[in-house]
């Protein structure tokens, strides 16, 4: 168990220095150009975790994601009481991203975002987001499973691009953005309706899922 909790901080961890870490460097190399940093943010991203899943995925499962883990538990792969400590490790290692990546591209350390992300079309295209990704994980592995990481992967580069969101779909890296003014960013006071939209566009593919015949 202490294995697999080490596996989602660590991996959650590198997961916001990508996400974050890209998306400075794509501002700094092309300042003023934000679809240049956009999809050299979505590249970066996409690769990492196609890393991070092949690697850390014969360990814990390569969750890095508090929705991934609460529908597995929906799914009976795992029980609540490693859940728990899923979260609280994806959380944790979230959090230290951010300073870490702040530390490494040396900006202010402690950060609390103001950029603003507002509406009710960036709440939808998080529930569309999440929907996606967690259809992506359930579906992509049932016949040839070392094709996950890659799909998963993919799944997220084009959700950058497809949603008007750029597809946070991740509880913890949401909350990791709350304290960056950098590129990803997000002002603190909408990070409860995202996870609103994050969580309800997971049940809402769990319920889908199981209303497809299991072959």
């Amino acid at each position: 168990m202490k294995a697999k909790i080490v596996s989602e901080f660590l991996g959650t961890a590198f997961l916001v220095m990508i996400v974050l870490g890209s998306g400075i460097m794509g501002q700094n190399l092309f300042p003023g150009q934000v679809g240049l940093a956009l999809l050299a943010n979505s590249l970066a991203t996409g690769a990492g975790l196609f890393v991070l899943i092949q690697c850390l995925g014969p360990i814990s499962g390569a969750h890095i994601n508090p929705v991934v883990s609460l529908v597995e538990m929906l799914w009976g792969q795992i029980d609540r009481k490693l859940v728990v400590g899923y979260i609280l490790a994806q959380m944790a290692g979230a959090y230290l991203g951010v300073i870490l990546t702040h530390v490494i591209f040396q900006l202010p350390v402690f950060q609390l975002s103001e950029i603003e992300r507002l509406g009710s079309h960036l709440l939808l295209s998080e529930v569309i987001a999440t929907f996606g990704l967690i259809c992506t994980i359930a579906l992509a592995g049932k016949k040839h499973v070392e094709f996950a990481p890659m799909s998963v992967a993919a799944y997220i580069t084009s959700a950058y691009w497809f949603t008007s969101s750029t597809s946070f779909a991740n509880p913890a890296v949401t909350f990791a953005r709350n304290f960056t003014n950098s590129f990803g960013g997000m002002a603190i006071n909408h990070y409860l309706p995202f996870v609103a939209a994050q969580l309800l566009g997971a049940i809402v593919a769990w319920v889908v899922l199981r209303a497809i015949p299991q072959t």
